[in-house]
């Protein structure tokens, strides 16, 4: 008799085990030509996929402004990062120039920014901040502050050579006359001023001490004709002024020639001084009782230290 099968639309318990057991066991078939392309295409586009995942980012191009932002916001090249720096205003050749400048930069790479602004040699340079600024100290070892004005004067070394050279003749030749001559404070013409004595308003004297000029007038001394006279600096406009009871000489410092002085004997702590304004002895602009410690820094600031004299 035979057994009973299920009933119509049922399958037997286990037939999909034993389908997949089959399949599982029964060899892969070989793919043929366009199988194995497309297989081989997809195989390929994964894999170019894959590799565009890890690429870096690319690299911001030279001119985009995020590449710079932090160069845009740093110190400019040999700025002074960490550094204070103050407000100048550099005048020179009736030109201003606004800049900023470490206060701790001495007086020589002062000079140095100056020669990057105006082209002008630093050798050639004078530079003024109430008097010459030494090129050995700092602005705040000077007390520069912030707004200060910086006066400069200089020439080219071909105007220089053109200008001095009768100039540098004129000077040696008087200075070759002076060697001649008895001691000037025994002069005639000098004694009758000396002998009048120390003006009692004359500004103290140290001696053996060298000072830059003061910020006010130098007064209390006498002229060739034994009136009072006082000597004020324009350093902002290159200027000497002498002033008397009567008047006030107002002379551009480049219309000076030379500058001479000797310390009156008996009382050296005081010099008399002349100021060339011509090409002759008999245009000496005599100043008697200049206090010692102010004569290398007149000197220096009406003939400059780069005068080859």
């Amino acid at each position: 008799m035979a057994a009973a099968g299920a009933p119509d639309g049922m399958e037997e318990p286990g037939m999909d085990t034993e389908a997949e057991t089959v399949a599982a066991e029964e060899p892969a078939r070989p793919l043929n030509c366009m199988e194995a392309e497309a297989a081989a295409g997809a195989a390929t586009e994964d894999s170019c996929a894959a590799r565009g995942s890890l690429q870096p980012a690319p690299a911001q191009p030279p001119g985009d402004p995020a590449a710079q932002a932090s160069v845009s916001n740093g110190e400019d090249a040999g700025g002074g990062a960490g550094r204070e720096l103050v407000d100048l205003k550099i005048i020179w050749n009736k030109t201003k120039h606004d800049v900023k400048f470490p206060l701790d930069s001495t007086g020589s790479e002062l000079k140095q920014k100056i020669h990057s602004i105006t082209g002008l040699p630093p050798a050639m340079q004078k530079v003024m901040y109430k008097g010459l600024v030494p090129e050995d100290k700092t602005l705040r070892e000077i007390k520069v502050t912030s707004g200060a004005k910086i006066m400069v004067v200089g020439s080219t070394i071909n105007d220089v050579l053109a200008v001095n050279t009768p100039k540098d003749a004129a000077q040696q030749d008087a200075k070759a006359e002076e060697s001649k001559k008895e001691p000037l404070c025994r002069q005639k013409q000098h004694r009758k001023v000396l002998d009048k004595g120390k003006p009692e308003d004359v500004m103290p004297s140290v001696k053996g001490a060298q000072e830059r000029l003061p910020t006010v007038p130098l007064s209390g001394m006498y002229n060739k004709s034994g009136g009072k006279v006082r000597l004020t600096f324009k350093l902002e406009q290159d200027q000497l002024w002498i002033g008397t009871k009567e008047r006030t000489e107002k002379l551009p410092m480049g219309s000076i020639k030379n500058v001479v002085s000797e310390p009156i004997e008996g009382h050296e702590d005081y010099h008399m001084m002349a100021f060339q304004l011509g090409p002759t002895e008999a245009s000496y602009y005599w100043v008697y009782w200049v206090p010692t410690q102010y004569v290398d820094a007149i000197k220096d600031t009406v003939l400059g230290k780069w005068q080859y004299f």
